[in-house]
């Protein structure tokens, strides 16, 4: 069973919504969509359940093309951002709904309710009404009234967008676990690279409806095929510089911070990606190198510190561990990790991993 979008193209009047797209989901798999608002992830996740047809392109879903086909026709589920509940049913009921529209017998119904509300951590809440419920319990029953049909496709548009910090850390890192004896795909849409680094699985990049780039989660995160793919999957967003190379010495061209880089490129002239978090108050790594900042935004936030610093013509971010107190205004040392620098060719794209 696989999931297959062949060339598909999605216009409204002049605009491209989608721009022509070909990305193929296997049975057994989480595939992450990561992009900006208005990236195009709900319009793609519509098209992929039925719920709008494309302008060209077909839809290919178990070796059958079922471009055009009715979302009901389809057996798949989608829970959105802004959870969905019956006001007027029980959790119970809420949960139950698919199966008892499709006329499963009651015995079933109550078997496969108890087991994803267990789950799900809702067994105690079956006879309460929504209004009951606390805003993650009432996701947690969207989330359920999706599992219970046993679906060939589940979406999920961001889910967990609209819960507190806690409640999301504990939903994402369950979520795999939901899903590991379930014989279905699933299409988990965010705009946290976060979320797909805890999620795993497969991601797939993207920018005002252009898919990026597809692949092991991991894979696309530690070498991004191109520029625009390391940028969507950076936040903070991802820093960069122009550089020149010389034999075994790299500078960068607007100030004389300089080191000895291991990357295997020729001598010229490339553009290198630095994420906030190997830009830190701290040495790490066997090859740091020291670079001035004047701070222009410090903020602490739980176990982290960001700070927002300018060096010449450079307006950076960097992200450390722990609480690093700075003042605006101040002069400040910061300590780059060049091991983990992402170096990219005048196309931007990558063309070593350091």
């Amino acid at each position: 069973m696989s999931l297959e979008l062949k060339n598909v193209e999605k216009k409204v009047g002049i605009d491209t919504h989608i721009h022509p797209t070909s990305l193929k989901l296997e049975k057994n798999t989480i595939n992450v969509l990561l992009g900006s608002t208005l990236a195009g992830k709900t319009t793609l996740m519509q098209i992929m359940a039925g719920l709008d047809k494309p302008t060209s392109g077909e839809i290919w879903f178990d070796g059958k093309n079922v471009t055009g086909m009715k979302v009901q026709k389809r057996n798949c589920s989608m829970v959105y951002q802004q959870f969905i509940n019956y006001p007027n049913y029980t959790v119970y009921e809420n949960i139950a709904s698919p199966l008892a529209i499709t006329g499963v017998k009651n015995d079933e119904i109550k078997q496969r309710v108890g087991k994803v509300a267990e789950l799900l951590k809702l067994s105690a809440m079956l006879n309460k009404k929504p209004d009951e419920l606390s805003g993650g319990q009432q996701q947690r029953t969207a989330l359920a009234r999706a599992l219970v049909k046993d679906s060939d496709l589940i979406l999920l548009d961001e889910p967990l967008a609209n819960l507190d910090f806690k409640l999301r850390e504990e939903l994402r890192e369950e979520l795999p676990k939901l899903f590991e004896d379930r014989d279905c795909i699933v299409v988990y849409a965010t705009t946290e690279p976060s979320d797909a680094l805890m999620i795993g699985g497969n991601t797939a990049t993207l920018l005002e409806g252009k898919v990026i780039q597809y692949g092991k989660t991991l894979e696309v995160y530690n070498r991004p095929e191109n520029l625009i793919s390391a940028k969507v999957f950076s936040d903070p967003p991802m820093n960069i510089a122009e550089i020149t190379k010389s034999g075994d010495n790299c500078k960068f061209t607007n100030n004389d911070v300089q080191w000895k880089s291991s990357a295997k490129i020729k001598d010229g002239t490339y553009k290198i990606g630095i994420r906030p978090h190997n830009i830190t108050t701290y040495k790490e790594g066997n090859n740091s190198v020291e670079i001035n900042g004047k701070v222009q935004i410090s903020e602490l936030s739980g176990s982290e510190s960001l700070i927002h610093f300018t060096n010449g013509s450079l307006n950076w971010v960097s992200l450390s561990n722990g609480t690093q107190q700075k003042n605006v205004g101040e002069d400040t040392k910061l300590y780059m990790n060049t091991d983990e620098f992402l170096y990219f060719d005048q196309n931007n794209r990558l063309v070593n991993n350091g």
